[in-house]
């Protein structure tokens, strides 16, 4: 039987720790008394204040998408994010913690933190569900919302032994690859592009089981933190390993291979977007690149539309590609022409 967690409440040993995550959402109320200067916060009068919120109110009803109000809550983003922050120290326990874990706790500690994202996980999913299925749908106008959901969350909590396995060869891959490289756990500790791929294949579960919105949040957590941005649509094999990361984008249909290496400022996207009759965007179509096995990927390269870059193929810097390569192929830009000038360089002063 599938355990319900309806009526979990946090664990105690947890409760702090949550309610650091809620903090950060109130940091800018918390400072109404003082600003951080230390001079005293004054807010003018409300009778000034009047015509600004009687337009603002008016905006809210021209642009009604842009406000969402009696339609149920929507899933919170401090709430997945604080997940994603829990679920990165389930994956790398000890690495991750405020305080040291010790062998002899790590049992009771690993299952308050399970059965507290379980619970905080399945509501944010069940919230996508229900908004997904119409904007005002309510629980109990929805009454698979919650057992979906339920699954969804024992799903990927399922496949986390699968997870930390292929993550330790994206681990092994960074270490193998990079010269700088002193240590597993340096990695573990420092490197964006490992903490935006172990987001990724968290994600990765969720949305292969057509969970809305929750995948991208989580995504969007570690695009925040790292500068890349990898859709939880993409299929991503063995031993990938982002170099530096800054200004990665990989789209939602790309597909990639074992023992890929991928370097700061590559795109995989689209070229262009089919469009229906009326203009608007056919969604679901295959339209990112597939990158086979072996593949090295370096920084600024961009690589467009739904074509195959053959396994061993290495793409230089600075690369524009909208075509497919065969295997063992090595594209690289034109050489830049050095060019003599006569004429003295001005003293530009900024």
């Amino acid at each position: 039987m599938v355990p319900s967690w309806r009526n979990i409440r946090p664990i105690d040993a947890l409760s702090s720790a949550l309610a650091a995550c809620g903090k950060r959402a109130r940091h800018a109320i918390d400072q109404t008394d003082e600003l951080e200067s230390g001079h005293p916060v004054t807010t003018p009068d409300d009778r000034q204040l009047e015509d600004s919120v009687g337009s603002i109110l008016a905006s809210y009803g021209r642009q009604g998408e842009l406000a969402h109000l009696e339609g149920g809550s929507l899933p919170s983003r401090e709430v997945i994010w604080c997940v994603v922050e829990d679920l990165l120290r389930v994956l790398f326990p000890g690495y991750l913690e405020t305080s040291d874990l010790v062998a002899a706790d790590l049992a009771a500690r690993t299952m308050t933190r399970v059965r507290s994202v379980a619970g905080r996980l399945r509501t944010e999913i069940e919230r996508g569900l229900r908004f997904q299925s119409g904007r005002a749908v309510s629980a109990a106008d929805c009454e698979d919302c919650g057992p979906k959901a339920e699954a969804a969350t024992l799903k990927l909590l399922a496949e986390i032994p699968h997870i930390r396995a292929v993550l330790g060869t994206d681990i092994e891959a960074a270490y193998d690859r990079d010269p700088a490289a002193q240590s597993f756990q340096e990695i573990i500790l420092a490197y964006p592009g490992l903490q935006a791929t172990a987001v990724y294949r968290l994600a990765h579960v969720l949305h292969a089981q057509g969970v809305p919105i929750v995948p991208r949040v989580m995504s969007e957590y570690a695009h925040s933190r790292t500068g890349i941005d990898i859709h939880p649509g993409a299929r991503i094999g063995r031993r990938f390993f982002i170099d530096h990361g800054t200004g990665v984008v990989i789209g939602e249909t790309c597909e990639i291979g074992d023992e890929v290496t991928i370097y700061q400022g590559v795109t995989l996207g689209a070229l262009n977007f089919p469009r229906d009759a009326e203009g608007r965007v056919i969604k679901g179509t295959k339209r990112h690149p597939d990158i086979e096995s072996g593949v090295i990927i370096y920084s600024g390269a961009t690589i467009l539309g739904p074509v195959r870059i053959g396994a061993g193929s290495v793409v230089g810097g600075n690369v524009w590609l909208t075509q497919s390569v065969p295997p063992k192929t090595r594209i690289v830009a034109s050489t830049p022409q050095l060019m003599h000038v006569e004429q003295p360089v001005p003293d530009y002063q900024i």
